[in-house]
């Protein structure tokens, strides 16, 4: 439909509201002048700059997506300070409920490091390729088998096998070779 079929009032109505809504240029004028103030002010609030810079960024970053929303007289500068600070409360409680957490179920196990031939295991898989790794820490550490591997990889039957047989391969070469290393100084 036509500008000149709508109605006069639609049209001029919607030039109104662009009018008040702020541009990709003046939301980036907008950032400039204020970036820098809202920090301070969140930093004396909050009383840590770092949190002050986080929750800052973030409230621009979801005032950059509502932009349009962001009426230029309507003091979009204090929409973003408000964000600011409802991000820096939502962090706060998320501390406490993770802190009443940790209280609650007090200190976690003592959990002994890996052991040698694991850490040169890891390090063996990194080297090989990553549908090969995940098939076969799915097939080997989660004991599944091929056709639970094809159901939750979406892999043909075949792929499963294939990359089982070349990672044992890849496997076998890798830790031949470091067995070979190890061997001269023993």
């Amino acid at each position: 439909m036509s500008t000149e079929h709508r109605p006069a009032g639609v049209w001029q109505v919607k030039r109104k509201i662009r009018e008040w809504l702020l541009t990709v240029e003046e939301f980036e004028e907008f950032y400039a002048q204020t970036v820098a103030r809202l920090t301070g002010q969140l930093f004396v609030m909050l009383g840590d700059l770092h949190e002050a810079q986080d929750v800052v960024q973030e409230a621009f970053v979801r005032g950059w997506n509502r932009r349009r929303q962001l009426d230029r007289n309507g003091q979009p500068e204090a929409w973003i300070r408000t964000v600011a600070w409802r991000l820096a409360v939502s962090r706060w409680r998320h501390l406490r409920r993770s802190a009443d957490a940790w209280k609650r179920s007090g200190a976690p196990p003592h959990v002994e490091g890996p052991e040698p031939a694991q850490v040169v295991l890891v390090e063996a898989l990194r080297d090989l390729p990553a549908q090969q790794r995940r098939t076969l820490t799915l097939h080997y550490l989660c004991d599944l088998s091929v056709e639970q591997i094809t159901g939750e990889t979406g892999l043909s039957a075949s792929t499963v096998k294939t990359h089982l047989s070349r990672g044992r391969t890849a496997l076998a070469d890798r830790l031949h070779d470091l067995r070979i290393e190890e061997a001269p100084g023993v």
